[in-house]
């Protein structure tokens, strides 16, 4: 006998960043909810990704902090050493406890039902999560990604780590062989470094996070190098067998391969869209498997929206979160809010972290437009100098016609926050004579942004 489906006002097929909160809005409008999570609500902000990684960054700080000391004139009776049962432990426990708050809140939604399991659309209106079948006339995929696991030689041979499986290790690596030079993978190589870890990073580009500048590569290289993290680039084969119980990474002809204990692969992530049933839907993906949205994430079948790292649109818990205010804007609130309208922005959380908005140098030129730049390094900002952490650089790229601001980087103690000093002025279409004339606050990084602002140089 066919199952009686039950019927929903709305469906969110998954609870990360973006489903839960758009879940309350709903039910706080008066509709009822289905949600639906097939492992852990809260996605992979909390469970693997931002909460349990900075978690450990901050640990790892502390151990780094610890062994520079004497640097700042204190003393400690005896070698710093890492108890990395109680990284992990604490790890837990942050993670934990945010989703112990979100399964909390998500269970007082009045009107909000949740259901966990895989689910699979049956038609346009129709997903099954197991025995259960759910119809609704508004659908929202929320199913995020995963890490992308190119099938290299030898990859099948070893066992590997990715971003996930690293939060469930419970032993230090003796020899941590990170392949891959952007953003996951440069956090955990410093962090494990930190924690008393040989790290070496193989990375087939000719630089590390190739996205950004040429300088911000060359600066973070000189990071990791300066704590004894060996760098390979421009690694054109990559291989991978057995080595004993090591295991040996090849990566360029006549070159030694790195041999290690432990292996992390950091090669990009893929969107969970592929065992969705998409196609009993009709929903569109793009090559790479993203889902097909338009500026207020509706996709290619009325009634069904995208968000989060499904959509391609970002990958960043900010920007999923955002997705949800725009969906929500839209249908609830009357306000045409859209996907470009927001500035790209995001951070490096290595230590010193970096925080970007905007245009890169690169892209800059690359739009043909006259611009501005000024820039200052860490070694002439009091506040960096202070703290005994300059390395680093700040950078502002400005239109050299309009006076718009194009973009920033800070890469130094706090640039995380210190580049939104400049993001927020971004979104108030301020000109960069807004900062050249604000007064900041003194000792602080952020002091110098105004400064830059003053001593713009043409970008050539």
């Amino acid at each position: 006998m066919a199952a009686t489906a039950k019927t929903f006002d709305a469906i969110v097929i998954g609870a990360g960043q973006a489903g839960p909160p758009l879940a309350g809005r709903l039910t706080a409008a008066g509709m009822s909810v289905a949600l639906i999570e097939r492992k852990l609500v809260g996605g992979t902000c909390v469970n693997t990704g931002c909460m349990p990684t900075k978690a450990m960054v901050a640990s790892a700080y502390a151990a780094h902090l610890a062994r520079r000391a004497a640097d700042y004139g204190v003393t400690l009776s005896g070698p710093v050493g890492v108890d990395y049962a109680r990284v992990k432990a604490r790890k837990d426990k942050v993670s934990n406890d945010a989703r112990g708050n979100l399964e909390t809140w998500i269970a007082d939604m009045d009107k909000c039902t949740l259901y966990r399991g895989h689910a699979r659309f049956e038609s346009a209106n129709t997903v099954r999560v197991g025995d259960d079948l759910l119809t609704a006339g508004k659908i929202f995929l929320n199913t995020g990604g995963r890490a992308s696991l190119p099938d290299l030689p030898g990859i099948h041979d070893i066992d590997f780590l990715t971003n996930s499986s690293m939060m469930d290790l419970d032993v230090l690596p003796r020899h941590l062989v990170v392949v891959g030079g952007s953003y996951i993978s440069l956090e955990f190589a410093q962090m494990f470094r930190r924690f008393g870890a040989e790290v070496t990073i193989i990375e087939k580009g000719s630089r590390l996070i190739g996205r950004e500048d040429e300088d911000v590569s060359d600066a973070i290289l000189l990071i990791l190098e300066n704590e004894g993290i060996a760098v390979h680039l421009g690694a054109d084969a990559i291989s991978f067998a057995r080595q004993g119980e090591d295991i040996a990474v090849a990566f360029s002809a006549g070159k030694p391969p790195a041999v290690g204990s432990h292996v992390l692969l950091a090669l990009g992530r893929t969107p969970n869209t592929d065992d969705l049933g998409l196609d009993q839907a009709g929903i569109e993906v793009d090559k790479r498997g993203f889902i097909t949205v338009d500026d207020q994430l509706r996709t290619s079948v009325p009634g069904i929206w995208a968000m989060g790292d499904c959509n391609g649109k970002g990958a960043f818990t900010h920007t999923s979160y955002n997705d949800y205010e725009i969906v929500a804007a839209n249908l609830l609130d009357n306000d045409p809010r859209k996907v470009t309208d927001r500035i790209e922005a995001y951070a490096l959380y290595i230590d010193p972290p970096l925080g970007r908005c905007g245009m890169t140098e690169a892209s800059v030129k690359k739009s043909g437009r006259r611009a501005l730049v000024g820039q200052r390094p860490m070694t002439r900002v009091g506040r960096a100098i202070e703290k005994g952490e300059t390395q680093g650089f700040m950078k502002i790229l400005v239109d050299a016609d309009t006076r718009e601001i194009l973009g920033c980087c800070v890469l130094g103690p706090g640039g995380d926050e210190a580049v939104h000093c400049v993001l927020d002025l971004m979104y108030a279409k301020a000109p960069v004579d807004t900062l050249a004339r604000a007064m900041h606050i003194h000792p602080n990084v952020s002091e110098l942004l105004p400064t830059i602002a003053q001593e713009l140089k043409p970008l050539v």
